[in-house]
């Protein structure tokens, strides 16, 4: 593992983080990417662990569309959230930085290490804590200011009521910087806190385009050409409401196998996503 160390005293340090009320005195960084990415226009997707289907689907998509606009996206590495938007930013091609709250050679958590190490090839994993440094549960909301202090703006996909992902929007907020929140459920504990949020005044999410001009970027928006046939239709169903391959086959009165097969076409377009056997589109930019 080749390591980097950068110094707050010392040149590379990033911009953003350096003026936080606490920035840490030194940052380890791991991967392939210069230094220098860390002062590139950054945003921060988190939310919580335990997430539904329709936060993975939300914060894969959003991962995916920032990292395409060329923000570089920023998470924690754990799961549910922070994973999907990781895993979003490099299906798009684009950077993502993992922030750790242990050793940058510690891939946390283990079933993490092979999306580590797809990080690494093109973005970083980050921490202020020396190689070699176990995992504790106090020092992940520490990392948390280092999530908000690289970033313009934190976007928080689910939370529940006392989430670490709160704890990382409050980081935000001291920092200046703008806090962002996607409506859930009403009636889902996983989208208290994120609900919550939007109350006390948080900008909603419900597109990248949101993220996007909250961060001073404006993206001339090409047509997309929108599928024909079977895909198109089923598309358009989608739009309306999520479903399943048994729902959109006898709303359709196409074959399992045939919408099956165009559920495919549009998912790796990224035109939609799908879990719990669950398919949505993607939000809208």
């Amino acid at each position: 593992m080749t390591a980097h160390r950068l110094s707050r005293r010392g040149p590379g340090y990033p911009p953003l983080l350096r003026t936080i009320p606490d920035p840490p005195p030194v940052l380890w960084l791991r991967g392939e990417a210069p230094p220098e990415l860390l002062a590139r226009p950054s945003v921060a997707i988190v939310g919580a662990r335990a997430c539904s289907s329709y936060g993975r689907s939300v914060a894969r998509t959003l991962g995916r569309e920032l990292a395409a606009a060329g923000l570089v996206v920023v998470s924690g590495l754990a799961r549910g959230i922070d994973g999907e938007a990781h895993r979003g930013a490099l299906d798009a091609g684009g950077i993502t930085v993992a922030v750790l709250g242990c050793g940058i050679d510690r891939d946390y958590p283990a079933a993490h290490r092979d999306l580590a190490g797809r990080i690494v090839e093109r973005g970083l994993i980050v921490s202020e804590y020396e190689p070699g440094i176990e995992p504790a549960p106090w020092r992940f909301p520490a990392r948390n200011r280092i999530i908000a202090g690289l970033c313009l703006a934190t976007v928080v996909v689910e939370a529940r009521e006392r989430s670490g992902a709160l704890i990382t929007a409050d980081f935000a907020l001291e920092d200046g910087r703008e806090v962002m929140a996607v409506p859930g459920e009403i009636t889902s504990a996983v989208s208290a806190g994120s609900n919550a949020l939007l109350r006390l005044g948080a900008t909603p999410v419900t597109a990248a385009a949101d993220v996007l001009e909250a961060c001073g970027i404006e993206i001339v928006a090409e047509a997309a050409q929108a599928p024909e046939g079977l895909a198109g239709r089923l598309l358009a169903q989608l739009a309306e409401r999520p479903a399943s391959i048994d729902e959109l086959a006898r709303a359709s009165g196409i074959a399992p196998g045939e919408v099956a097969a165009a559920l495919i076409e549009l998912e790796l377009t990224g035109r939609i996503s799908e879990g719990d056997g669950v398919y949505r589109a993607s939000i809208a930019r």
